[in-house]
C-alpha cells in the first residue's frame, strides 16, 4: 500500500520523502516534548514541535538529495571510466601501457 500526501504526492515513489517524514515527526516529538517539559506551556510547545517538523524535514530532506546526487556523480564517473577502459585497453591510447614505458625508461 502507498501513502498519498494531501491526496495526490506518493511517498513511496518519491525519493527520501519517506525517511525525511519520519525524521520529521521525530523531531517533531522531540522538540515540542523538549520545550513543554521546560516551560509547560502548551500551545507554545505545539508552535515549536511544527517549527522542529518542517526544520528537521527540510534538513533531512536536503541532505539525502545531496547524497544521492553525489551518489549519481560517482556512479556516471565510474560508468565513464569502465567504458574508456574497455575502448582503450590494449591500444596506443592506454594509460597503463604509457606508465609502464616510462618506467622502463628511467630504469
Amino acid at each position: 500500500q502507498s501513502f498519498k500526501l494531501l491526496g495526490f504526492l506518493d511517498v513511496s515513489n518519491v525519493p527520501c520523502a519517506r525517511e525525511s517524514l519520519l525524521y520529521g515527526s521525530l523531531g517533531s516529538f522531540v522538540v515540542g516534548l523538549g520545550h513543554f517539559l521546560a516551560t509547560s506551556r502548551v500551545r507554545r510547545s505545539c508552535d515549536f514541535a511544527v517549527g522542529g517538523f518542517i526544520c528537521t524535514m527540510l534538513g533531512c530532506w536536503f541532505y539525502c538529495r545531496y547524497n544521492r546526487a553525489q551518489q549519481r556523480i560517482r556512479q556516471r564517473m565510474l560508468k565513464e571510466g569502465m567504458r574508456n577502459r574497455i575502448l582503450f585497453e590494449g591500444s596506443s591510447l592506454d594509460p597503463e601501457i604509457k606508465q609502464t614505458d616510462s618506467e622502463r625508461s628511467n630504469s
